[in-house]
């Protein structure tokens, strides 16, 4: 039961009908082996890029769709809606590729993008270290130079795509003590020797998606490999961060509102004394306030999309959008899964899954305390 999608146009839902059908086709089937396994197939990725459902917004001299910024809002809902965390497209063509677009090398973006729209090439960023969360600035992972290359060292996990990730741009110290300003990307190419994979975490949701620990020890790569200019890493990061947290929100919304329709279709078909669940005035009280609920989220998300399609969304806004809708998400999903009952801790339902996996999304992308103090510096 979703609200009214005033940003969409025409086009917009042409394209969304053409990936439900390609979730329909080529993920939901597999679903439940992948998460079982840990990770997808290598195959989902080559049918994606096939069906031109990566790297929507790339221009396409650079092999993508050439497509607006909707085109990839539009996935993201159609994954959240039917709970499906993984393949990690959006990591891959909403996170990884802009960072190669507006920070690459003609070099690198020609060497990447198009093989990357085509799921040839599947990428990671990593910047989370094991004593580093949203502290960035205190990364401890180096790429220091030693004659015409750098060498780089360090470990890095909750790393989303890392079990199959063959590039991952790697947040790093080129300078040790320059602080945020010796800061800068890289990337690496995970046939390098020295690069290692460690294991594939076991999470309480978002069980199809790999998430790995990478480690990386002496792994050389050339001075081209450096993303934008040495020493600006921190500052391309916090550029970027905005658009990973509106992502977070555009799945918020959507699986909150699949849940809404979930939970009225269930509790009116439910029986319970006599009569359906949805009768109770309980019930009614409790799904008129989630209605209320996903209906002020959707038309905030909207007023966030329209800010980002203009250029204009903020890094306070977006962290407002992050941790607002992430915590919202959480809240309606647990009521939601109260009225299923028992059912509702059944993962053979979707709102049990749902539940798990969006319990992330107030940690992921700075957590909801993180995002708290930077609206609270604006003030």
């Amino acid at each position: 039961m979703a609200s009214p999608r005033t940003v969409y146009k025409g086009e917009h839902e042409l394209f969304r009908r053409s990936v439900s059908a390609f979730i329909d086709r080529e993920v939901a089937p597999h679903y439940e082996r992948w998460e079982k396994e840990g990770q997808v197939s290598r195959e989902v990725w080559r049918k994606a890029g096939e069906a031109g459902l990566l790297l929507t917004d790339v221009p396409e001299e650079y092999g993508g769709a050439g497509a607006d910024f909707l085109y990839s809002a539009v996935m993201i809902e159609e994954m959240a809606k039917r709970v499906f965390a993984a393949p990690g497209f959006r990591l891959h063509s909403d996170i990884v590729a802009p960072y190669i677009l507006n920070y690459g090398s003609e070099e690198q973006k020609r060497a990447w993008l198009p093989r990357m729209a085509k799921g040839e090439v599947i990428t990671a960023i990593a910047m989370t270290e094991p004593g580093t969360g949203s502290d960035l600035q205190a990364i401890r992972t180096t790429a220091l130079r030693q004659g015409n290359e750098l060498v780089v060292n360090g470990q890095k996990t909750f790393i989303t795509n890392g079990g199959m990730a063959d590039l991952v741009i790697v947040a790093a110290k080129t300078d040790t003590s320059a602080g945020a300003k010796g800061m800068t990307l890289v990337l690496v190419e995970t046939d390098r020797p020295g690069f290692r994979r460690g294991r594939n975490l076991k999470k309480i949701g978002q069980n199809a998606q790999d998430t790995a620990e990478l480690f990386f020890e002496d792994v050389r790569v050339p001075p081209s490999n450096i993303l934008g200019e040495e020493g600006r890493g921190f500052a391309c990061l916090m550029n970027q961060l905005p658009r990973e947290r509106l992502l977070v929100a555009i799945g918020a919304v959507a699986v909150m509102e699949a849940a809404l329709g979930w939970t009225i279709e269930y509790t009116r078909e439910r029986k319970a004394f006599g009569k359906s669940i949805a009768e109770f005035q309980n019930t009614r009280f409790k799904l008129a306030e989630v209605k209320t609920e996903v209906t002020v989220a959707r038309v905030f998300l909207n007023h966030c999309l329209e800010l980002f399609l203009a250029g204009e969304l903020d890094a306070t806004t977006a962290a407002m959008g992050k941790w607002w809708l992430s915590e919202l998400d959480n809240k309606v999903l647990d009521t939601c899964l109260q009225l299923f009952g028992g059912y509702g801790y059944m993962l053979e339902y979707p709102i049990a899954r749902a539940y798990a996996d969006a319990r992330v999304h107030r940690i992921y992308a700075g957590t909801t305390e993180i995002m708290k103090e930077l609206v609270a510096r604006s003030l």
